[in-house]
């Protein structure tokens, strides 16, 4: 049985920097008016977050029953939530990821740690048993400095190990949905998913705010591989 091991305590600072007072005072208003935010709370679900995959699956049909799903930068699990109601059934696997703890999901593993550490990487490893996975999902943020420069440099950074750890992880016709920001590295990150993928496609569903840059980048079948070369499910 698979038994995911703690990792050490992380720093719960927030991923990101909220500004002068008045700036929070915006954000709080803001968010409490949110009809996503509202229905999120209606529906049980952890963040309003939850919306931005329920549609960029209605649109693209990722989730399927009897998938095995990697969700990296889980916390605090909405998609997760989603996961798990969309996916389903004793055959279905998933396995969240995520530096900082996550509140249980029922049907979900969660794994505490950094995905690029051998330790973590082991614990994948016996989670998949010789399997590869259907779908890699990544919430990712980082730590953000106000620094443009700088801080479109991490977010790119992220889309990179995502892209890096989803070409070893999937299945020939596997796909790959990552979180990412418009601006400085995101030509490049688009270009390297082009590397890998036969097929890519930019999402900007509903519930991602009009005036942010956030994007969702979509890859789906790997190349070079052949479908015969599936490991067993």
């Amino acid at each position: 049985m698979f038994r995911p091991r703690a990792a050490p305590a992380r720093s719960k600072s927030s991923r990101f920097a909220t500004g002068k007072n008045k700036t929070n005072r915006a954000w709080v208003q803001r968010h409490v008016t949110d009809p996503y935010v509202r229905q999120a709370q209606q529906k049980g679900y952890r963040s309003r977050a939850a919306f931005k995959l329920l549609e960029i699956d209605q649109k693209d049909r990722l989730l399927k029953s009897g998938q095995y799903i990697i969700d990296l930068g889980s916390a605090p699990g909405s998609w997760s939530q989603v996961l798990r109601e969309r996916v389903g059934g004793q055959a279905s696997r998933i396995l969240a990821i995520d530096l900082l703890p996550m509140d249980p999901v029922a049907g979900v593993d969660f794994l505490q740690g950094d995905f690029r550490e051998p330790d973590v990487l082991a614990q994948i490893d016996q989670w998949l048993d010789g399997r590869r996975v259907d779908l890699v999902l990544s919430d990712m943020a980082p730590n953000l400095s106000g620094v443009g420069v700088a801080d479109a440099a991490r977010v790119m950074h992220l889309g990179e190990l995502a892209l890096e750890f989803a070409a070893q992880q999937l299945k020939p016709n596997g796909a790959l949905l990552v979180k990412t920001f418009q601006g400085s590295g995101f030509s490049q990150l688009v270009e390297a998913f082009k590397k890998v993928f036969l097929r890519v496609h930019q999402r900007k569903p509903g519930a991602s705010r009009a005036e942010s840059s956030e994007v969702f980048l979509l890859g789906r079948d790997l190349k070079n591989q052949s479908k015969t070369d599936e490991t067993k499910d």
